[in-house]
């Protein structure tokens, strides 16, 4: 009887490698994201959902290119940045933790985020797709992509959750992650649990547009994925020099 072979293991400095890869695509897509970031005209100020649909309608048949280049870019890029929550969850999984529960938690709620980002960049484009339609369906549309882009926070709040009790798990004389870390991550989902009121105002801080659903929740993920970066770095290149000395 014929046996089939076990499948060789990845050499650790594959894996180290793979990592590295998925860490530097942030800054490079990062980059490309802030600038249709800058180009959808709609974010300076953020679009107001007071206004009319004659008005949104007007807002779409202006400036349909840029919204266009900008929605298609992030249709594109947005994607490109999964690579590094996964390097997340990679370094999740070498913590001493009870069981691993929390990184692939904290990777479905990325993956629940990427969606949501997806739809709401669909809607947008759908909205410039005929501009020239009936004024109540472009707001439609255009409720429609704000309040997906805006409202649903529940999986970024879980992403903190996940990271925070896996860093408070983590029983190694030396953590993965430094503790702070987790308090950190904790604070940045606090910071944007708020964006779920969006659905019920139309003005004021919670709105869409205010200070709180749009901007604090946009400067709070930022700084997530600024922080986290130098954070997954160091403990990527720690990984490396174990796996060099075990050698």
């Amino acid at each position: 009887m014929q046996t089939i072979a076990e499948p060789e293991p990845t050499p650790a400095a594959t894996t180290v490698t793979a990592q590295r890869i998925g860490l530097w695509l942030l800054p490079g897509f990062g980059a490309v994201l802030l600038i249709a970031f800058l180009a959808f005209p709609g974010f300076f100020p953020p679009m107001s959902p007071e206004l009319t649909a004659d008005q949104v309608a007007d807002f779409y048949r202006q400036h349909t290119a840029m919204i266009r280049f900008s929605m298609i870019t992030y249709n594109l890029c947005g994607i490109m940045l999964i690579p590094f929550f996964t390097v997340i969850v990679v370094q999740m999984k070498r913590m001493a933790t009870p069981s691993q529960v929390l990184a692939y938690s904290y990777l479905a709620a990325v993956v629940t985020g990427a969606t949501l980002f997806a739809i709401a960049d669909i809607f947008w484009l759908v909205a410039a797709f005929r501009a020239e339609r009936d004024p109540q369906l472009v707001q439609l549309l255009n409720d429609l992509a704000w309040l997906t882009f805006t409202a649903p926070v529940g999986m970024l709040v879980a992403e903190g959750v996940c990271l925070a009790l896996a860093i408070y798990l983590d029983r190694q004389p030396r953590p993965i992650f430094p503790r702070w870390v987790a308090h950190f991550s904790l604070i940045v989902a606090l910071a944007m649990t708020p964006s779920a009121c969006s659905v019920i105002f139309r003005s004021g801080p919670l709105a869409w547009n205010g200070v709180v659903s749009f901007w604090l929740r946009i400067v709070a993920f930022g700084l997530y994925l600024a922080v986290m970066f130098f954070v997954v770095r160091a403990a990527v290149a720690r990984q490396a020099a174990e796996q060099g000395a075990a050698r």
